[in-house]
Parts: structure tokens; sequence; C-alpha cells
């Protein structure tokens, strides 16, 4: 169950990393109140998945998720760059959170 809670932290911290772009500095209010609920979120998910697993494979994990999703969704949803350049270093990101995760003794 840990593990689902950290991959739920993950979208959701997705969700409220790409929610920034559409609150204008904090200035509209409904996307304000959908990205800092999403934070809120992901930030409990977070916490109950620490209950079981390493905090630094949690940590790391979570970041990657949150992450390498906002990259994608900036390429598709925002038409940022894909450069090869780009997408080789989130391959990077992605093995070491696969990594993480196979070497994790939970």
């Amino acid at each position: 169950m840990a593990w689902l809670y950290l991959l739920l932290a993950g979208l959701l911290e997705i969700g409220w990393a790409a929610g920034l772009k559409y609150t204008e500095g904090f200035t509209r209010l409904w996307p304000s109140v959908m990205t800092v609920a999403s934070m809120v979120l992901s930030l409990g998910c977070l916490g109950l998945a620490l209950r079981t697993l390493p905090l630094g494979t949690a940590y790391a994990i979570w970041t990657g998720i949150g992450t390498v999703g906002t990259v994608i969704l900036g390429i598709v949803v925002f038409n940022e760059s894909a450069a090869a350049m780009r997408l080789a270093c989130i391959g990077l990101i992605v093995a070491g959170i696969v990594g993480l995760k196979l070497s994790s003794p939970v």
C-alpha cells in the first residue's frame, strides 16, 4: 500500500506543479485552490508512504515522478522542447526511480 501512496503522491505533485502555471502568481482563485489542494494531498500521501518506506528512497522517487511527469506534461501541453538530450536525461531519472524501487527492502 505504501508504494501506491507514493505513486499517488507523485501524480499529485505533477498536478500542483502544472497548476502553478495556471494560478498566475496565485492571483486566480480556483486554479490556486486546486493547486494548494494538490500540494496538501501530495504531502499527505507522501507522509503515509513514509510510514513504511525508507525516507531517502521515498523522497527520491516522489520527486522523480514529479519531475518526469512535469517534463512530459510540459512537452505535451505547453509545447516545451523534446530535444534528444532532454529526453535522455529524463530517461536517466526514470532509471534511477526503477533502480531505487528494485533495491528497496520493502
